[in-house]
């Protein structure tokens, strides 16, 4: 016998399954772009996106993590002998580390530029003096 709650998970994953034909696009398997230098490109642009992507995650991850962080440090204070305080600590450094990572990638970045080449170094041509 089939319950309610199996009629919804069947109605939902049917749901889905229409969703996921109707947005099927052409499959480009083949053809005069299929070399290796036109696949390398569309991975190329098919990452670009990417650190965005784990900027976001490493935001979500790192608020996740300091609220779960506060709250192990709060159980601690409520009853010490139970939980240990580096249970909250740890998770705090953590959601800490992760929600600085993306200022860190875009400040290394910018140190190194985004071809991969450092940065130049300071020249000095001339030096002048203004003592009379």
């Amino acid at each position: 016998m089939i319950t309610l709650s199996s009629k919804k998970t069947i109605q939902l994953a049917a749901l889905m399954a229409v969703l996921v034909l109707a947005g099927a696009g052409e499959a480009h398997a083949g053809g005069a772009g299929s070399n290796f230098s036109a696949i390398a490109e569309n991975i190329v642009e098919s990452i670009a996106s990417l650190p965005g992507l784990l900027s976001g995650i490493a935001y979500m991850f790192g608020i996740l993590l300091g609220v779960l962080g506060i709250l192990k440090i709060k159980d601690h204070v409520e009853n010490p002998g139970q939980v240990a305080l580096k249970d909250g600590a740890i998770r705090l450094a953590a959601g800490g580390g992760l929600f600085a990572l993306p200022i860190v990638y875009d400040a290394m970045l910018n140190t190194v530029g985004a071809d991969g080449t450092a940065t130049s170094a300071a020249t000095l041509n001339a030096i002048t003096m203004g003592v009379n």
